[in-house]
């Protein structure tokens, strides 16, 4: 008579967005819009812990918002479509000098129309660099865009012009509303109470000089439609071509995908979203000049689609987040902020090469991993 001996075999442990998809809909929409209230009201809560003591916080939130806004549209061109851009704050460049020649230096156009205009003359200047430049691939595509970057930036110098080194001031601002006042917190240890001082007061959409929390609820709504297009795009036939380009560009090629096409495509939507938030930029600073826009700038807007997970949106936020935020926050240490950059760098690339939040592919790609490194270990011993 023989006897089994039985086998109980562990539940195989869920990831957060497995528990998150089995979420009823209207349960996932209530946790996005208190997850957006939060964030619009995080500039007057003040909190100790996230607050920034040696800088605005309202500054520097709006600071935060632009970095993220750029690591989306670098997201598309890096992370989706696989193309190296080293020089993308050529575009972030072109929307801000859109806005500060045609509505200060040789104009005086509405800004809605300025936007319309950065937008569109930095998506051109996306198709005219890429209908040459895309069918070079790797290094050599590296290569030519850092070097777009800086012709960009020593045009705007050596161009009269473009007002040459002395720059452009009196740039337009929004159109304020002024629909109502928000009173801020102040903290005394763990106890908070309301700061109804009039100089503590942001009022929601008044673009002034003195206060940028209205600009950072401005780059928060910019954020959040450009969150939905970006989902949308991804989840059609031309993120799948996107992802088809990236992993096997001769693959896609035979299987009858035009990817120069959809190259192009990428580049083009990554220049709309970088001249987008150049024109966001250049309003809420008013004054710009060509040593805004060093190459130093585009290495960190990579840095962020890097540190955050090229190909996941949320990575691409949650990197322009850390590479803004973290050396504001930590002001103290401002001789020793590059160094400390530098080795987390190092410490990411070792530990965890795919980002913060790597995509969906990569998650899926590891598991696969250990689920065959797994299988091979059982058919090992079964054979000893």
């Amino acid at each position: 008579m023989s006897t089994h001996t039985a086998t109980t075999k562990a539940p195989a442990r869920r990831s957060f967005a497995d528990r998150w998809v089995e979420l009823p809909r209207p349960v996932q929409i209530l946790v996005w819009v208190a997850i957006a209230v939060f964030f619009f009201v995080l500039p007057l809560l003040n909190l100790p812990i996230v607050s920034t003591p040696d800088a605005e916080f309202g500054a520097v939130l709006a600071t935060v918002a632009n970095y993220a806004l750029v690591a989306l549209g670098l997201n598309i061109v890096l992370g989706y479509a696989g193309l190296l851009d080293l020089g993308y704050v050529g575009f972030y460049a072109i929307g801000a000098y859109t806005v500060g020649v045609f509505g200060s230096l040789h104009g005086q156009v509405n800004w809605f129309v300025l936007i319309i205009m950065a937008v569109t003359i930095s998506t051109a200047s996306g198709l005219l660099l890429g209908a040459p430049t895309l069918r070079v691939r790797g290094d050599y595509l590296a290569i030519v865009t850092l070097g777009f970057g800086e012709i960009i930036r020593i045009t705007a110098l050596n161009s009269e012009w473009l007002n040459q080194a002395r720059g452009i001031t009196g740039i337009p601002r929004p159109p304020s509303a002024e629909l109502f006042g928000l009173p801020s917190l102040l903290w005394d240890g763990a106890t908070a109470k309301v700061d109804l001082g009039e100089g503590a007061r942001s009022v929601f959409l008044k673009f002034g000089l003195l206060d940028a929390v209205p600009y950072y609820w401005l780059s928060l709504i910019v954020i959040i439609i450009v969150i939905f297009a970006d989902k949308l795009l991804q989840a059609s036939r031309v993120g799948r071509a996107w992802e088809a380009t990236r992993e096997d560009e001769e693959a896609a090629e035979l299987n009858g995908v035009p990817t120069f096409r959809f190259k192009l495509l990428a580049f083009a939507m990554g220049a709309f979203v970088g001249g987008l938030s150049g024109a966001l930029y250049a309003s809420r600073i008013g004054a710009i000049n060509p040593d805004s826009f060093m190459i130093q700038l585009s290495m960190m807007f990579l840095a962020a689609v890097v540190i955050g997970g090229q190909g996941n949106r949320w990575g691409a936020i949650a990197g322009g987040v850390v590479v803004a935020y973290l050396p504001e926050r930590f002001r103290d240490f401002a001789d020793f902020r590059i160094v400390v950059f530098g080795l987390l760098l190092l410490l990411l690339a070792n530990f965890r090469p795919q980002g913060l939040l790597p995509p969906r592919r990569a998650r899926r790609a590891k598991r696969a991993d250990a689920v065959t490194k797994r299988l091979e270990g059982t058919e090992e011993a079964a054979r000893a």
